[in-house]
């Protein structure tokens, strides 16, 4: 005798296919969940490792600055004391030039003319004095560009003792040291001194 069934079938096959659906739905959003975790942490892990070598960077950084630092302080300290040996240098060769130039200043001043003020700027020399006329400047120049060692006399200012009204000429000229390319012009040979103009005789060195 056949069987007949009479109950529900296609209802319960299609709860549990609803089922099986929703547990796999499950299953699926879990592992998508976790992988989502995982790749989370795995990017949170890269972002803590790279700020770890951005904080080494950083600090390395600033010590290299504070070495460059140290060193362009040492570069100025270093400049400063070659600057200072530089003027030690110069002043210490240029001992015997001021000597020199102090010597025929008292050579070439003649009579009747006497300085107030020398002052010194690299080769040039600039002096200012009174003299009892023009004449005596005159022949003040006149030494200067005879001399071996000072040369190119310049007038810049010249006041008559009728305007002073101190009875002496006031002036103020320039010239030149002349005694070092005299010195090394002939190829570090001994120079002899030639008669100065105005038949004044060479001073001895």
């Amino acid at each position: 005798m056949a069987r007949i069934n009479l109950l529900p079938w296609r209802e319960a096959q299609r709860k549990r296919r609803q089922r099986d659906f929703a547990v796999a739905g499950a299953v699926a959003l879990a592992v998508t969940a976790l992988l989502a975790l995982l790749v989370h942490l795995q990017i949170e892990a890269w972002i803590a490792d790279q700020q770890t070598r951005n904080q080494f960077l950083t600090e390395q950084i600033r010590q290299l600055d504070r070495q460059i630092k140290e060193i362009q302080d040492l570069e100025q300290t270093k400049a400063g004391l070659l600057a200072r040996m530089n003027i030690i240098q110069q002043l210490q060769e240029s001992r015997p030039e001021v000597v020199r130039l102090f010597d025929e200043l008292v050579t070439a001043i003649p009579e009747g003319v006497f300085l107030t003020k020398v002052e010194q700027t690299g080769r040039g020399v600039v002096v200012e004095g009174r003299a009892q006329s023009n004449a005596r400047v005159s022949a003040f120049m006149r030494n200067v560009e005879g001399s071996e060692w000072i040369g190119a006399p310049r007038l810049l200012l010249i006041e008559n003792k009728d305007k002073t009204g101190t009875g002496l000429s006031h002036f103020r000229l320039s010239f030149n040291q002349i005694g070092a390319k005299a010195e090394n012009g002939d190829e570090g040979e001994p120079r002899t001194p030639s008669p100065k103009k105005g038949g004044r005789p060479p001073k001895a060195s």
